[in-house]
């Protein structure tokens, strides 16, 4: 029987099921959900550069933006973590979490390896088709490269 569940969420419909899945099938176990944020993903896409410039629509300058986003970011993170301790504590189970940043599948894996668990049980978007090929998937890289059990919960 697995002692040490890992549970990696977001703030989708599946990364829930996947939660509500290892409290429910998992209560005796030590849980740990993790965000990973991927600094490419988050920052990258909103087409901020380094540097000091002054931005003439808003006034403020690039880093400003920056720390800006990245504020907001780890405070919708933290409000992550929060929800999913709040599930656990409804379900009576303690719940460890922990907010990291980068390659998400890869993040996932090391923090397995690196924190002796038996099994991860991650939620999967179910992409089909062109968009799974193209975007990959995190569920499916962590399923094939992990070294112990995955539950792939829909």
């Amino acid at each position: 029987m697995a002692t040490h569940i890992l549970v990696p969420i977001d703030d989708g419909e599946q990364s829930r099921a996947a939660l509500d899945f290892a409290l429910e099938e998992f209560p005796e176990a030590d849980l740990t959900a993790i965000h990973v944020t991927d600094p490419g993903a988050v920052y990258g896409a909103t087409g901020l550069e380094t540097g000091t410039r002054t931005s003439p629509e808003t006034g403020t300058g690039v880093r400003d933006d920056y720390e800006r986003i990245r504020t907001h970011r780890e405070a919708a993170v933290e409000q992550l973590l929060e929800d999913a301790r709040r599930r656990a504590g409804a379900a009576g189970v303690d719940l460890e979490t922990e907010a990291l940043v980068g390659d998400v599948s890869r993040r996932i894996l090391a923090y397995a390896e690196d924190h002796d668990v038996d099994r991860i049980v991650v939620g999967s978007q179910g992409r089909t088709g062109a968009s799974r090929l193209l975007l990959g998937s995190v569920a499916e890289t962590v399923a094939r490269r992990s070294p112990v059990p995955v539950t792939i919960v829909r």
